[in-house]
C-alpha cells in the first residue's frame, strides 16, 4: 500500500512538473507564476471531480441493486437522502488534500491557502452529510409509517441543524484564519444569556417535539381542535418553530409549536379512526307545559309503537297501586306518568332503534339542571359514522324528529325572540 501511494505521489509530481515547465517555456515571464498556479489548480479540480464522479457511479449503482422498499428500507432511505453523494464528495476531497502537496510542492505559499480552501469545503461536505443523515432517518420512518418518531426527528433535526450551522461556522472561521476554536468558543460565554433569549422558541419547540413524540398525542394528519384559537382542522406540518393546520374551510392557520405543550388540544383523530362521533345536545322545554297524564292520554300515547310496551306495563302497575290507596281520585296521590317522562322514554327508545347510533357506546337521555330559560333534556350518544357531512345529517334527522314528536306529548319547546 505504501509503495502504491508513493507511486501515485510520484505520478502527480511528474504531471505537476510537466505543467510547471511547459508554462515556463510557453508563457512570458510576467505571467508564468499565475498560469502555473491556475493550470495546476485546474488539474487538481479535475482529479477531484473525476474521482467524485467514479465513486458516485459505483456506490449509487450498488445501492440501486437493493432499492426494494420492503426488503431494504435502510438502504432505500440512505439512497433517497443522497448520503452516498456526500460520501463520494468527502473521499474525493480527501484524495485532493493528499494530492495537494504533490501538485503544489513548488509553490508553498499557494499550497497553504489551497489547503485551507479544501479543508473548508470538507467542513461543509461533512455538515451536509450529517443533515442528509437526518433526512435518511426521516425517510426510514416514513417508509415504516412511524409518524410519532417523525415528529421527534423534526424537532431534533431542526435543532441539530441550527446548532450544526453554528458549529460549522466556528470551524470554518478557524480554518480560514488558522486560529484556535477555543478562542472563539470562549468569547461566547459573555453572551450566553442573549443566545438563550434569541433561541427561546427553538428550545421550547425542541422540548415540545420530544414531548409530542414520546407521549404520542399528536402526529401529522391528525384532526385536532384548539379552543384557545377557535381552530379545528388537520395538522399539515409540525416542525421546530411552527405547526401548520389546514382548517375545514381550506384556509391555513399557523401556531407556535411550543403552544402544543401549554394549550388545550382536542385530538379528534381517535374518533375518526374508530368511526364514531359523539352527539351531546339539548332540547330546552317550557316547564309550564309539564303535566301528569290521565288514563285517556296514556291510552292515546300507547298507540305509539316505541313506547307501547312501556306504557302498558306502567299503566297496569299504576292501576294496581292506586286501588290500594286512599283518595285515589286525586291525580297527585300515588304514582303517575308525566308527559316529559314519557317523552324521555320515547327519545331513548328512538335512539336505541336507530341504525345510525352505535349501540355499543353510551346511549342516554337525561334531564339537566333547570335554567331560567327552561329545563334542558340532553341527548347523549355516538353515531356510527364519523364523516363530517354524514354526522351532520344524522344529527339533524334525530333532532328534527324529536322536536316535532314532542308536540304529541303536549310539550312546549322554548324559543327566544331578540328584543
Amino acid at each position: 500500500m505504501n509503495n502504491e501511494l508513493k507511486d501515485t505521489k510520484d505520478f502527480l509530481q511528474n504531471i505537476s512538473d510537466y505543467i510547471h515547465f511547459f508554462v515556463r517555456d510557453s508563457i512570458p515571464d510576467s505571467g508564468v507564476l499565475l498560469f502555473q498556479i491556475l493550470l495546476k489548480f485546474a488539474f487538481l479540480v479535475g482529479i477531484i471531480y473525476l474521482i467524485d464522479f467514479l465513486l458516485k457511479l459505483l456506490i449509487n449503482t450498488t445501492f440501486k441493486l437493493f432499492y426494494a422498499k420492503d426488503k431494504y428500507p435502510v438502504l432505500k432511505s440512505i439512497y433517497q437522502s443522497r448520503i452516498t453523494n456526500s460520501f463520494s464528495h468527502l473521499m474525493a476531497l480527501s484524495f485532493g488534500s493528499y494530492a495537494l502537496e504533490s501538485i503544489f510542492y513548488r509553490h508553498p505559499k499557494s499550497f497553504t491557502y489551497l489547503e485551507r480552501l479544501i479543508y473548508l469545503v470538507i467542513v461543509f461536505v461533512v455538515a451536509g452529510m450529517l443533515y442528509r443523515g437526518l433526512s435518511a432517518f426521516r425517510n426510514y420512518f416514513i417508509i415504516k409509517q412511524d409518524y410519532y418518531k417523525i415528529i421527534a426527528l423534526n424537532a431534533v433535526s431542526q435543532t441539530v441543524k441550527i446548532f450544526g450551522i453554528f458549529v460549522a461556522s466556528v470551524i470554518a472561521v478557524c480554518v480560514i484564519f488558522g486560529i484556535s476554536g477555543s478562542a472563539i468558543v470562549g468569547s461566547l460565554g459573555a453572551i450566553t444569556a442573549v443566545l438563550v433569549l434569541v433561541f427561546r422558541d427553538t428550545i421550547l419547540g425542541f422540548v415540545t417535539g420530544i414531548h409530542v413524540a414520546t407521549s404520542k398525542n399528536l402526529k401529522v394528519g391528525d384532526w385536532i381542535g384548539i379552543p384557545k384559537y377557535n381552530l379545528e382542522g388537520t395538522i399539515e406540518d409540525l416542525n421546530l418553530l411552527t405547526t401548520k393546520i389546514q382548517n375545514f374551510d381550506k384556509t391555513i392557520s399557523t401556531i407556535p409549536t411550543y403552544d402544543l405543550l401549554t394549550t388545550e388540544i382536542k385530538n379528534l383523530q381517535v374518533m375518526s379512526e374508530s368511526n364514531t362521533r359523539r352527539i351531546k345536545r339539548s332540547i330546552i322545554f317550557n316547564i309550564n307545559s309539564f303535566k301528569f297524564l290521565n288514563l285517556e292520554e296514556v291510552n292515546r300515547l300507547a298507540k305509539i309503537n316505541l313506547i307501547k310496551n312501556y306504557l302498558n306495563e306502567k299503566k297496569e302497575e299504576i292501576i294496581a297501586e292506586r286501588a290500594t290507596i286512599e283518595n285515589s281520585e286525586l291525580v297527585i296521590n300515588g304514582r303517575q306518568l308525566t308527559n316529559i317522562g314519557v317523552f324521555r322514554e320515547y327519545a331513548f327508545n328512538y335512539l336505541k332503534k336507530s341504525e345510525h347510533i352505535d349501540q355499543n357506546e353510551t346511549v342516554m337521555v337525561r334531564q339537566l339542571e333547570n335554567t331560567p330559560q327552561g329545563m334542558p333534556l340532553e341527548i347523549y350518544c355516538f353515531t356510527n359514522d364519523s364523516a363530517w357531512d354524514h354526522y351532520e345529517i344524522i344529527l339533524a334527522d334525530i333532532f328534527d324528529h324529536l322536536l316535532v314528536a314532542s308536540k304529541e306529548f303536549d310539550l312546549q319547546i322554548m324559543q327566544f325572540n331578540k328584543i
